[in-house]
């Protein structure tokens, strides 16, 4: 299994990016997939979850009401829309698979699978 990110990038404040996550080796239906971000010296922070064939989602407090994520069964891909970026959105951005799981479990997805991903820069 492997998934790999896309569409990251140099962006200034309040613009947007779309990110991809593009999973190989699992089918899309079965899995939890969650957005992550890691900035230097700081905790790997959750950005958001989904798992669209059961209607599940959630987001991070830090990027609700400006990322949305979303699913395209047929590409076999995730999205990730970012729009009015900010400075401290800068991180690197990962997405993870979690078999078997919902957005709504608590504590959370266990991730079985990550991708290396993409890093996200905005400037002021």
């Amino acid at each position: 299994v492997q998934l790999a990110e896309s569409g990251g990038g140099l962006v200034q404040a309040g613009g947007s990016l779309r990110l991809s996550c593009v999973p190989s080796g699992i089918t899309l239906d079965l899995y939890a997939i969650g957005w992550f971000r890691q900035a230097p010296g700081k905790e790997r922070e959750k950005v958001s979850c989904i798992r669209s064939s059961e209607g599940s989602l959630s987001y991070g407090d830090s990027v609700k009401g400006r990322f949305t994520t979303s699913a395209d069964h047929a590409k076999n891909t995730v999205y990730l829309q970012m729009n009015n970026l900010k400075p401290e959105d800068t991180a690197v951005y990962s997405c993870a698979a979690a078999l078997g799981w919902s957005c709504d479990d608590e504590p959370g997805p266990v991730y079985n699978f990550w991708g290396q991903g993409t890093q996200v820069t905005v400037s002021s």
